[in-house]
């Protein structure tokens, strides 16, 4: 993923995740919505699984995503964050998370179960 943001005039400051979900902070240029630099690390990622692991037939990313911007004083303390996934989703799963920041952060959002329901 570090590779296909740098490829595409991004710059990965962190990359990191568990088995069903990835975290990335992303430094964009200025000129590039937020939604391409999703697209192209997604549709890279997906097709660099493909070739390299053709048994993962099966494998795709779901269709949304979040994404949020931080100030400079907030690079070190996300690092931390995207680092130490597996700490945080012992005690609450992704979707409690997202779930519990978008209420903090007053953000509107739809869960994934209550999209399925």
């Amino acid at each position: 993923m570090g590779g296909i943001a740098r490829q595409n005039g991004m710059k990965a400051l962190a990359i990191g995740g568990i088995e069903d979900h990835a975290h990335l902070l992303l430094s964009i240029p200025g000129t590039m919505p937020v939604a391409k630099a999703v697209q192209l690390v997604k549709a890279g990622s997906s097709k660099m699984i493909h070739q390299t692991f053709p048994g993962l037939v099966g494998f795709a990313w779901q269709e949304g995503y979040s994404a949020f911007s931080i100030g400079a004083s907030q690079v070190r303390k996300t690092i931390a964050y995207i680092r130490d996934q597996n700490k945080h989703h012992k005690r609450r799963t992704f979707e409690e998370e997202l779930i519990a920041f978008c209420r903090k952060h007053g953000i509107q959002f739809e869960s994934q179960s209550s999209l399925r329901d």
